[in-house]
């Protein structure tokens, strides 16, 4: 079984049954480290966190009894890097997903420190933890009637300059809007640059994907040329673009952990099997199979390539209010959730 379940003994006294999983993502659906950095080491020293499923809004318990890893995604990690020491000393690996884009002009990340402040907090992390274990994310890439391929290119040259030596990876996707009728509304909503009829058109098409992915190839081929060896990969994007050095991300990456967590020989276990090894007599941990399990999340979709996880998250909670979030509906029911978010509380909002 990929995620364990146990009974744990809830703040009210209550036995309840719980998941256990090794690896937590925090979090798809909110930035917890720009927000509920608190929240989150009050639930991890009280063992569990309450987490409500969006869609029938059943009540799940996560206990972090097996935790070994977990994936941060944050906009903001400045409020959290001071509560690393505390994952380090109960022996939880982790490392950073870091969305660090640029559109300051057209206002799309309205709640989110000036890209200068958020450079500066990147390279501090970057220097902190190891630049192996931040990945930058320029994500997702929009077109607008102001931004072209060219503009979007020159932003990231910009940023990318600034973050060199201070990471390894860089991923990005392309806005998703006709899959997301919230996404279009806040688009149109939010922002001056689009219409009911024209939103659509913030989706790159095939012709602007190619500029775009050929001129990433010529950044990434510069910055080789200075000394700076990045790799680029795509989010959640059926497109194949190996013939330009571009491979599909995996966030939740089972081969990035057997890596950077090399040394723990029961984790790159389990990033194996999915199963949790058992020692012999001797203490010696039983031999990796030579056929690897599949560990794809089967609870993401199809061109998600992460590996088994659970989050932590909750949708309607994240106060950066970026208009193409998938995650809140929008700014006033975020709002609305702050005010019942309680640092001390089971779930970030109940």
């Amino acid at each position: 079984m990929a995620i364990e379940k146990i009974n744990i003994c809830t703040d009210s006294g209550k036995i309840v049954e719980a998941t256990a999983p090794v690896i937590i993502s925090a979090s798809r659906s909110t930035d917890i480290p720009a927000f509920y950095t608190k929240w989150f080491f009050n639930r991890l020293a009280k063992g569990y966190c309450a987490w409500y499923n969006p869609f029938n809004q059943q009540k799940m318990y996560i206990s972090f009894s097996k935790c070994r890893a977990i994936v941060f995604w944050t906009k903001n990690p400045k409020p959290i890097i001071p509560y690393l020491h505390i994952l380090d000393e109960m022996g939880i690996h982790y490392y950073f997903q870091v969305t660090l884009n640029d559109y300051t002009k057209e206002g799309f990340e309205p709640n989110v420190p000036s890209v200068e402040k958020r450079i500066e907090t990147f390279k501090n992390l970057s220097d902190t933890i190891g630049k192996e274990k931040v990945i930058w994310r320029f994500d997702p890439l929009i077109i607008t009637p102001t931004i072209g391929p060219r503009e979007l290119l020159t932003r990231i040259w910009h940023i990318g300059n600034k973050l060199k030596g201070y990471t390894d990876k860089l991923v990005f996707s392309f806005v998703d809007v006709k899959a997301y009728r919230k996404v279009q509304n806040n688009l149109v909503k939010e922002t001056v640059f689009f219409t009911k009829e024209d939103v659509e058109n913030a989706e790159a098409n095939y012709t602007q994907r190619i500029e775009i992915v050929q001129g990433l190839k010529k950044i990434r081929e510069a910055w080789h040329d200075q000394g700076w060896d990045v790799e680029m990969a795509t989010c959640a994007e059926d497109i194949d673009l190996e013939s330009y050095g571009i491979e599909h991300n995996r966030c939740i990456d089972g081969e990035l952990m057997k890596r950077i967590f090399a040394d723990d020989e029961e984790l790159v276990y389990y990033l194996h099997t999915l199963k949790w090894p058992e020692r012999d007599m001797f203490g010696n941990l039983p031999p990796i199979p030579k056929k690897g399990k599949k560990v794809k999340d089967s609870g993401q979709r199809k061109i998600c390539g992460c590996m088994v996880s659970k989050d932590i998250g909750m949708y309607n909670t994240c106060r950066h209010f970026c208009v193409y979030c998938y995650a809140n509906t929008s700014k006033e029911c975020v709002l609305r959730n702050a005010e019942k978010h309680n640092e001390n509380s089971e779930s970030i909002i109940d």
